[in-house]
């Protein structure tokens, strides 16, 4: 049977939302310590699982906490010669043969949160939940939070967590992990301006993105730096209107797709 220690392994390490490194053994060519497959997980403190020891994992946990520190994000290949003539840095390795290893990042899963689960915040959980990340479902609803209606969420890719926050849902802000990109679409802008103000004052977020014209977040501003204290850098950490403005649709499924679109793309930048 296979060794699955690697796959408990990543699941833990995204679990606790940590950066690591699997690297496998993509090709060998005569004798070798493991052959073709074998994996090993790296973390920044611990590692899991084997690709044979000596030279060869010695240096290849090495470069793996390289690529985590410098949240390298591309795979990479290094070839080893398994012979007494090769410079190692870790000492000699003769088995006789060549390998191969292959170095793929595991980066931390991006999270987001949807404050608001009406009709275009359940059709932009729809096309978030299709993406591998971490989905967080918040509402003061109850009936907004039903496993009937959260149904169509059954088959996702991401991780779900739903939220029912009858009385202060921007108490759950607290709670959410480091760098979680909030989305403020709630059914009350009562509730949507106290969430912008606590969000404001939550420093371990990511984005902070809120639904509505430009006359509300005009009622918005004025009130978060006249009631709230904000001066306007920490107030321009808020992005309003959210979306592509090139999809001008005001049905809930093409606001969903605006949203998630510009989502999206933020997180692709982010990596560039």
């Amino acid at each position: 049977m296979p060794d699955s220690t690697w796959v408990a392994a990543v699941a833990g390490l995204r679990e606790r939302r940590e950066a690591g490194v699997l690297v496998t053994v993509a090709a060998v060519r005569g004798h070798a310590p493991r052959d073709a497959g074998a994996k090993l997980v790296v973390g920044r403190a611990g590692t899991w699982g084997s690709i044979g020891g000596g030279n060869i994992e010695a240096v290849a946990i090495d470069r793996a906490r390289e690529m985590i520190a410098a949240s390298v994000s591309e795979p990479e290949l290094r070839d080893f010669a398994l012979n007494d003539k090769a410079v190692n840095r870790h000492g000699v390795q003769c088995c006789g043969g060549t390998v191969v290893v292959l170095l793929e990042p595991l980066p931390v899963t991006q999270a987001v949160a949807v404050f608001g689960v009406g009709h275009v915040g359940l059709e932009l959980a729809r096309i978030l939940a299709r993406h591998d990340l971490d989905l967080h479902l918040i509402d003061s609803r109850a009936d907004m939070l039903t496993d009937e209606r959260l149904g169509v969420l059954a088959d996702a890719v991401a991780k779900v967590h739903v939220h029912h926050t009858p009385l202060l849902p921007e108490e759950v802000l607290a709670h959410l992990p480091r760098g979680t990109h909030v989305l403020i679409m709630t059914h009350d802008h009562a509730e949507d301006a106290a969430l912008c103000d606590a969000a404001l004052r939550t420093t371990h977020l990511g984005s902070i993105g809120l639904i509505g014209s430009a006359a509300k977040w005009a009622r918005f501003r004025k009130r978060l730096s006249t009631e709230g204290g904000h001066d306007d850098v920490v107030i321009d950490r808020i992005k309003t209107p959210i979306g592509l403005p090139d999809i001008t649709g005001k049905e809930p499924a093409s606001i969903a797709v605006s949203v998630a679109a510009d989502l999206l793309r933020a997180f692709e930048s982010a990596r560039d």
